[in-house]
């Protein structure tokens, strides 16, 4: 390797900014930070650089907001305001309470379904290893609230210490609603109960819809189906209704950001005017991974990039070095080894899925796997970092 030759892949970088409101010209603001923060920290911008930035911020500038009443309204309007079965949510203050809030109070009853031992993202209810000791099957057995006490008493969240069962129960009571709670896993178990459904699972929500309806019931919605349009002035989500919304405040959320290509193009084209590099531009929300701890899935999102430049199409293209250092190319070493691993990695054409020597590489698509990256690297709490340079992530062993 000569003196001249880069020793630094990949980088990934938390940009500061100032804190956006609504209104705010986003693509200006992210731009003018990411050319600052080059500027004052020393750092050159090139080609194929990623600028990402956090769904929140863009949701922001664009006063995506609603209130309780106004999700109260649709859920009433378009599920009846009598009983409603809501089934599957996700156990999170944050991302769940305050539409629970909304749809209790769209409602004369609630029966409030959740799967177990875990919610769709991991948060747990019960262990499956009391679900053992019980004798209970998950597949099949539908738990009301006092077989659910009797069996396991109180559970409360590893990291949160909120006994969840409990405390959506109160929150809709609190909304004037009365309140039902099973546990169950297979959608048309909710049927003995109510006929008109809100499936409020993220990922799997196409299914539970088809066997819902398939199974007889007669009005079904889902989280996506809630929102879609202004409500008395109130923000919206055309695609993904209230899904990937957030708690804003104890009676309004906000919602995941509207359609955002026109801004990632502008935040691209600022770029290549001031610099003339061609860079990529992402809107990023959860990072599509698990925690082994608490075996919670992070993306509680719809996807995790909602808007993103025609360059971030598509997977990785791959070779696994490894392989072919210990296969291929296992009686080299040195420079030679280098020229041969160097050869290879120019010398790949087109896609390489099945090919031996790409095994182990991460088939995911290009959005997930920096998007994840920049969740990490932004984090959710105090770091002021709502924006993300990504740097040299479409380099390989080759390039100086």
């Amino acid at each position: 390797m000569s003196d001249t030759a880069r020793r630094v892949g990949t980088v990934s970088r938390g940009i500061r900014c100032p804190i956006i409101r609504e209104g705010d010209d986003l693509a200006a603001i992210v731009a003018t930070s990411v050319l600052e923060a080059a500027t004052i920290e020393g750092f050159p911008l090139r080609d194929r650089d990623v600028i990402a930035m956090t769904e929140s911020i863009v949701a922001r500038s664009q006063g995506n907001y609603a209130s309780v009443d106004a999700i109260a309204a649709d859920v009433k309007a378009k599920l009846g305001g009598d009983t409603i079965g809501v089934i599957f949510p996700i156990l999170s203050r944050n991302r769940f309470a305050i539409c629970l809030k909304g749809i209790a109070k769209g409602a004369k009853k609630i029966v409030l379904m959740l799967s177990y031992p875990s919610d769709e993202v991991g948060n747990g209810l019960v262990s499956l290893d009391k679900l053992d000791e019980a004798g209970v099957n998950p597949y099949s057995d539908v738990l009301t609230l006092e077989r659910y006490r009797e069996l396991f008493g109180e559970n409360k969240h590893e990291f949160t210490g909120v006994d969840y069962v409990q405390y959506y129960g109160d929150l809709i009571r609190e909304m004037g609603a009365e309140v039902e709670i099973i546990f169950a896993n297979r959608p048309q178990a909710i049927l003995s109960y109510a006929d008109h459904v809100l499936t409020c699972d993220i990922h799997t929500r196409a299914r539970t819809k088809r066997i819902l309806r398939e199974a007889g019931a007669k009005v079904v919605c889902g989280l996506d189906d809630i929102l879609t349009a202004p409500v008395e002035g109130s923000g919206y989500n055309a695609k993904y209704g209230l899904l990937g919304s957030n708690k804003s405040t104890e009676d309004k959320i906000k919602l995941f950001p509207n359609e955002c290509k026109d801004l990632v193009l502008d935040v691209q084209e600022r770029i290549l005017k001031a610099t003339g590099r061609h860079v990529e531009v992402m809107v990023y929300g959860d990072g599509a991974f698990k925690d082994p701890q608490g075996k919670i899935w992070e993306l509680a999102d719809p996807v995790v990039s909602p808007a993103f430049t025609d360059g971030l199409v598509g997977t990785p293209n791959e070779l696994k070095l490894k392989y072919l250092a210990d296969n291929d190319f296992g009686d080299l070493s040195g420079e030679a080894l280098k020229k041969a691993i160097s050869d290879s990695i120019r010398a790949k054409d087109g896609s390489l899925v099945g090919n031996m020597a790409a095994q182990g590489t991460t088939p995911r698509q290009l959005t997930d796997l920096i998007g994840s990256l920049c969740d990490l690297t932004s984090g959710s709490g105090d770091k002021g970092t709502p924006v993300v340079l990504v740097q040299g992530y479409f380099d390989n062993y080759t390039n100086d």
